[in-house]
């Protein structure tokens, strides 16, 4: 009987306690993930309302980012629409356009920068100014890159550079314009 005693408190020891320990560690690890888990879903909750106001700023950046871009169906329409709102902010600010040179384009792969160069006359010097503040709050947005002006007896000449981008994206191309 003693002997069966011994027997059992071995088998115990090597078999029983070993497998209780490691059900007692998997449980505690268990815990401990569990425990990870909420403290993650609690951060998660935290920080839903900065993610929100995140992502209204972003929407709201990309429609304004939108409205400053030129369109068309074609380069040469997006070309003729930036030399058309050049050309309208100028005579609205009291400017008379002298010559439009051709306008050129960089693309890339999403995008298209177009350059614009006007040269221009006008009696008034403040008819400049007013020019300059319609290009920066003009919808689509025109960018001045160079700026020149020379005054002489009683009338100021100059030549004005801008750009505006479009999106390559959606643009046909002009071999395929005007086919069935």
């Amino acid at each position: 009987m003693l002997l069966a005693v011994v027997v059992t408190l071995v088998f115990a020891s090597t078999s029983i306690v070993p497998a209780v320990q490691g059900m007692y560690e998997s449980r505690n690890n268990d815990i401990d993930g569990v425990q990870l888990d909420i403290e993650r879903e609690q951060r998660l909750i935290e920080n839903t309302a900065s993610w929100r106001e995140r992502r209204v700023e972003v929407e709201s950046m990309t429609a304004e980012l939108e409205t400053q871009i030129f369109e068309g169906q074609t380069m040469p329409i997006v070309e003729a629409n930036i030399s058309r709102t050049l050309s309208q902010l100028a005579r609205d600010s009291g400017i008379t356009v002298s010559s439009t040179r051709l306008a050129e384009r960089m693309e890339s792969t999403d995008w298209i920068l177009v350059r614009q160069e006007i040269s221009f006359r006008t009696t008034e010097q403040a008819n400049t100014i007013s020019f300059l503040q319609k290009l920066q709050t003009s919808t689509p947005r025109l960018r001045v890159t160079g700026f020149s002006v020379n005054h002489s007896r009683n009338q100021y000449s100059g030549s004005i550079t801008v750009v505006g981008f479009a999106r390559s994206e959606g643009l046909l191309s002009e071999s395929t314009v005007g086919r069935p």
